[in-house]
């Protein structure tokens, strides 16, 4: 299974979301460090979720890395992370 879609499968089971959008960046850093050439390195996810609410943004960004969960972390380089406000 593509990392990708091992993501929205994480964030969509943690986080009901209403929007939801994952996108692989990683040819956009291609040179850079951390860059694979088969891709899936670099990851820009975008999420709205009633769950969030009330949540500092620090704590927002920590609840998707849990969610990630450490083995699916240590597969990507970096990620990027915009929430929606509901």
């Amino acid at each position: 299974m593509l990392i990708k879609d091992q993501i929205i499968d994480k964030l969509k089971q943690n986080f009901n979301p209403s929007l939801l959008n994952v996108e692989d960046q990683s040819e956009m850093h291609r040179g850079h460090a951390g860059w694979n050439e088969k891709g899936e390195s670099h990851f820009h996810i975008r999420i709205s979720s009633s769950l969030f609410s009330g949540l500092s943004r620090i704590k927002q960004h920590r609840a998707i890395y849990e969610a990630l969960t450490k083995k699916l972390v240590k597969k990507i380089h970096a990620i990027s992370i915009e929430i929606i406000s509901e």
